[in-house]
Formats: structure tokens, sequence, C-alpha cells
């Protein structure tokens, strides 16, 4: 009998250890991931002076514990290349960043369908006086190039930006780094992508035959960026493979069901939050994982990826300007 107490004693304090250990590594996990993630105070540098939030309808939100109104989201792949890991896939001067990519991600109310407008980077636009954060503003700039305004005045600058551009105001933004995608894409196993002609471009060193291909967080990053060696050898014909990576990223999580594996999870997060800078909205792992929970309707085949309706600069025929009344219709219907 002492022998079996002593042996259950002995489980018991086992358990317990083990439960302590569970909940020590799940706490660390938690604090750890959270930490990776820089934030921007972009509400706070802008003000007021800024479009109306999407109003949200009441019995819409009540009848979800999950947010379920409609959202606009700036996301922003940066060509940042601080770091050894972005600096080997990049290469490129270490004295600034600007905005690679840009897209407006917009969720529509019940957060099952959403639309991807890009945003040409060689877009002239008038770039809206911004607040710096050393103090001071920079000039309101006419006729400027659209990935300049991260340039001069980081994440606040490219949302008020945006703002001006669209007159839709962005609920969250979203920022990442040439070592996070490619990360990203390795945590989730690769991508499968299929491509209309042959890619041979030099400077993003990628080489792929027309058809079907699977691709891991290298080669995903250079097909993001591949410009050179496709159609005029311009940004809009890099922004439709960009657009082919996200039904193929959307399409990938989703069969791999991440809400359900921590695991798994733990492997993209730990990824990806190294690499992201957000809005103060969006800073905790918590707020990520309500997003990411809220979206879990959200599939592929339900976002539709377009670009902004753009024609050739009259003062540059290297650049575009947004066409209008095209433009404006889209932005409208986004509101």
């Amino acid at each position: 009998m002492n022998r079996r107490r002593g042996a259950l004693r002995i489980a018991g304090f086992a358990l317990a250890g083990a439960l302590v250990l569970a909940a020590a590594a799940t706490t660390w996990a938690y604090w750890h991931l959270s930490d990776n993630i820089t934030s921007v105070d972009i509400n706070t540098a802008l003000g007021d002076d800024r479009p109306a939030r999407a109003m949200v309808t009441p019995s819409a939100a009540a009848a979800s514990p999950l947010p379920s109104g409609s959202l606009n989201i700036l996301v922003l792949g940066s060509d940042s290349r601080s770091g050894k890991a972005n600096k080997a896939l990049g290469g490129g001067d270490s004295g600034g960043a600007r905005s690679d990519t840009a897209m407006v991600v917009h969720i529509d109310a019940g957060r099952t369908k959403a639309t991807v407008v890009s945003i040409p980077r060689d877009t002239l636009v008038t770039r809206p006086s911004c607040p710096l954060p050393s103090g001071g503003s920079t000039a309101v700039t006419h006729g400027a190039m659209f990935n300049s305004a991260y340039a001069v005045g980081g994440p606040v600058c490219a949302v008020k930006t945006v703002e001006s551009l669209t007159h839709v105001r962005m609920d969250h933004y979203v920022e990442i780094d040439f070592a996070g995608f490619a990360k990203l894409v390795d945590a989730l196993g690769g991508v499968d992508v299929t491509t209309d002609q042959d890619i041979d471009d030099e400077r993003s060193h990628l080489r792929l035959d027309a058809g079907d291909h699977h691709l891991d967080g290298t080669q995903a990053l250079a097909l993001a960026r591949t410009r050179h060696g496709i159609g005029d050898g311009s940004d809009l014909g890099r922004i439709g493979l960009q657009q082919k990576l996200v039904k193929a990223l959307l399409e990938r999580m989703a069969t791999m069901n991440l809400l359900t594996d921590p695991a798994g999870l733990y492997q993209v997060a730990d990824a990806v939050t190294a690499s992201l800078t957000t809005d103060t909205g969006l800073d905790s792992l918590n707020e990520l994982m309500s997003l990411g929970r809220s979206l879990r309707g959200l599939t592929a085949d339900r976002t539709r990826t377009v670009m902004m309706p753009v024609v050739t600069a009259p003062s540059d025929p290297n650049r575009v300007v947004a066409e209008e009344p095209a433009a404006g219709e889209l932005w409208a219907s986004l509101r």
C-alpha cells in the first residue's frame, strides 16, 4: 500500500511538473511571438484628418463572437535590405527601404469574400504632407512616385498617401520584408503556381518554363520580384505574378488547416512575426489570431485580385497615373 501511495505521489509530482513546464512553454511561446512584432501607432500619428471608418451593422457584429465587419488593410512588401537574410535575398543598399509591393485588401462584411487591389509602385501621385517620427512633416509633392511615400515617411506616410489616393480608410497596416516572405512560404512547405509563359529574369535570378511549379521561399520571392523576364518589363506584368502568389498562399494555408494545428501554426507564426510590422491594432498574437479566426471562411476562390486601373503618364512614358473614372469607381466600391 505504501509503495502504491509512493508511486501515485511520484506520478502526481511528474504530472504537475509537466503541466508547469507546458504552461511555461506556452507563456514563453506567446511572449516570443508577440515580442517579435514591430508596431507603428499610425492612428495617433495621423489624427482625425482621414477618411471615415466603415459603418458596422450592430446585428451583424452581435451575431458572431469574432469580429465580422468589413476591413481595409494596407499590405506592403518592403524591400528593406537590413539584416543578413534580407541582404542575401535582395542585395541593395542598406540605407533605406521602399514599398516594393502594395496591396489594399478589402474584406467584405461577414469576412467570407475579399478584393485585393494592387497599386503599381510606378504610379505618379500627389504625396500629401506626412508627419515624421523626428518631428515636423514632409512637404506636399505633386507627381511623386507612389513608393516614395514609404521611403520618405515610413508606414505613416504610406497609409496617408493611400488614403489620399483612394479616399478609403485603412483600418490596419501590415508590412513584411523579403526574408519574412521567403520564411513564410518555406514554413508552409512551398506553394504551387502556374506560369503562363517562360520566365528568364537575370535580376531576380528566376528561370521557369511555362507550366506548373512548386516553389520554395526563395523561388516564390524571386517570382514576386520578377518584372524584366516577362511582358514589357514593367511593374504591371509583375503585379499579375504577385496576385498568383496571393491565391497560392491562400490555397496552401487552407489545405494545412493551421487553426487546428498548433505546431504548424507556431512554425508559421514564428517565421512571419520576426519580419512583421503592423499598426498597434495588430501588434499582439491575440489580435493577429482573432483576425485569422475571423477569416476562416475566406478562401482563394472567394478572393478577387485586381489592379488599380492606370494609363501611361502624360509626363513620362515609363510611369502611370490612375485612370479615371474607373479607378475612382473601384475605390468607391470598397468604402
